[in-house]
């Protein structure tokens, strides 16, 4: 049984409070910006099948298919995919879209096939069993494809804690009393993603911060007052230690290895 958290009843929330705030424009920018150069660097002769995986209501697919690849978005929430077609639909993409409403893990490389790029965005740190999730997406790339997977942050979360001065959130090991329903359950450690994606068999090929600077910005009104200038710091930052590592999430872009991995030892 898995345990998966459903944004149903939330999807305008989301829309509104992520995406439509100066957080939301630095997530979209950093992602964009890494998409971009992937897609720069693929063979240009068909269209890519790309999975957006838990994608709500698609702000990067819908980009994606505007260029001409096809998409199959998933996710949980009925209502995020209804607001999905509802805005596919308006800018005419409607038919470079599938939209599949159950859990990732459900999905099988029998019934839907598999795919050039998938898209795995804020969705590790809302699953219980990470490894069996990443080990599904694993199984519904071609060789040589490519996870666009970004996480939150443990040791992005634990900093911004540390400089809040939220300590007995510390002690709790970030563990909060009470579950805030927009809170991820399970953030998620670089190292241990960066494991679990090796024993796949995936090479890391890129790698950025997303909200490096945003979140530690002590004057607030700043945020959204300089938000141009901060998401052009946050760009000039995301790929440079230590802020890249201090994001409150990661975006990682790791590519399927073709060659045989080896058996584990007995």
């Amino acid at each position: 049984m898995q345990s998966n958290t459903n944004f149903d009843s939330k999807a305008q929330a989301f829309s509104r409070n992520i995406y439509g705030t100066t957080k939301g424009r630095i997530r979209l920018a950093v992602l964009e910006r890494d998409l971009d150069a992937l897609l720069a660097g693929l063979p240009k002769e068909r269209p890519l099948r790309i999975l957006d995986a838990g994608g709500g209501f698609g702000p990067l697919s819908q980009g994606l298919a505007a260029l001409g690849h096809n998409v199959v978005l998933c996710d949980l929430s009925a209502d995020m995919l209804a607001l999905a077609r509802e805005q596919v639909q308006d800018k005419g993409i409607l038919g470079q879209f599938e939209f599949i409403h159950a859990p990732i893990q459900s999905l099988m490389v029998s019934d839907i096939g598999q795919f050039d790029l998938i898209l795995c965005h804020a969705v590790l740190e809302w699953v219980e069993h990470q490894a069996e999730l990443l080990a599904c997406l694993e199984a519904l790339l071609v060789d040589d494809g490519h996870l666009s997977l970004m996480f939150y942050n443990r040791d992005g979360l634990l900093y911004h804690s540390l400089v809040m001065g939220h300590f007995d959130y510390v002690y709790a090991d970030l563990v909060k009393k009470r579950r805030q329903k927009l809170t991820p359950g399970w953030p998620c450690r670089p190292e241990q993603v960066n494991d679990w994606l090796q024993a796949l068999g995936f090479v890391i090929t890129d790698r950025s911060g997303v909200r490096v600077i945003h979140d530690y910005m002590v004057n607030k009104t700043l945020r959204v007052e300089l938000a141009d200038e901060v998401i052009a710091m946050e760009l000039a930052h995301a790929k440079i230690a230590p802020f890249m590592h201090l994001g409150r999430y990661i975006h990682v872009v790791a590519q399927k290895s073709s060659a045989e991995r080896p058996a584990p030892s007995t």
